[in-house]
């Protein structure tokens, strides 16, 4: 089956808001969260093991799917539904292989040239951006926009037109309607959630956006 990318809800011990990631997720997930990441640039593995089981945990009565960014290990050792991959991390080849078939594996593609070179075959969605600027991740490079994530959509859709694209990097309700009109299924967001004084509200106003305009596109 797909992945449903109609609201990625990614958790961060960095932004979390002050909340605990497990809660965050619980809260994100009761609003609509079709996807929940965990993204931890700074505990150690022990602790990053005990959350993702957590935050797995939490997730359980909502049905929704839970992958670790980065850290095969740790999303193995949890049990999480998959991974979300960078150009960076272990070759998509080689996590495939430790994962199994029906893992979700998803990768992060920020141009044309990364999308006409992925293993489009051995994932099972992408990840595309920074659309916006983003104080939630350091920006190596400007932000490309609709009309880049358009682009890359384009690209990527030539060689596997089913491919499910969630766009991220600075979404918001503000602009969440823009991401998909430029084709994408869904959108990847922080902040947005993590920050707001109501994560279940903030998930639903965020779902309903993406829902009306996939429904407008005839998705």
């Amino acid at each position: 089956m797909p992945v449903d990318l109609r609201l990625n809800a990614i958790v961060d011990p960095e932004r979390a808001g002050g909340r605990d990631l497990s809660d965050l997720a619980r809260l994100c997930a009761q609003g609509g969260a079709t996807l929940v990441q965990l993204r931890d640039k700074v505990n150690e593995t022990r602790a990053m093991v005990d959350e993702a089981r957590a935050i797995k945990k939490a997730l359980v009565p909502f049905g929704v799917p839970f992958v670790v960014n980065d850290r095969i290990d740790v999303a193995l050792a949890a049990k999480a539904d998959g991974v979300h991959l960078g150009p960076e991390d272990m070759t998509i080849e080689d996590a495939r292989a430790l994962l199994g078939r029906d893992a979700i594996v998803g990768l992060s593609i920020k141009s044309v040239a990364e999308a006409d070179a992925a293993p489009l075959d051995l994932i099972d969605y992408v990840g595309s951006g920074g659309v916006y600027a983003t104080l939630s991740k350091e920006q190596k490079n400007p932000p490309i926009g609709p009309q880049g994530l358009a682009r890359i959509i384009g690209a990527l859709h030539r060689r596997a037109p089913n491919l499910p694209v969630v766009g991220i990097a600075g979404i918001d309700a503000g602009n969440a309607a823009e991401v998909i009109g430029a084709g994408a299924d869904g959108v990847a967001v922080i902040s947005a959630l993590s920050h707001a004084p109501d994560p279940v509200g903030a998930a639903r106003t965020l779902r309903d956006i993406v829902d009306a305009m996939l429904a407008k596109r005839g998705a």
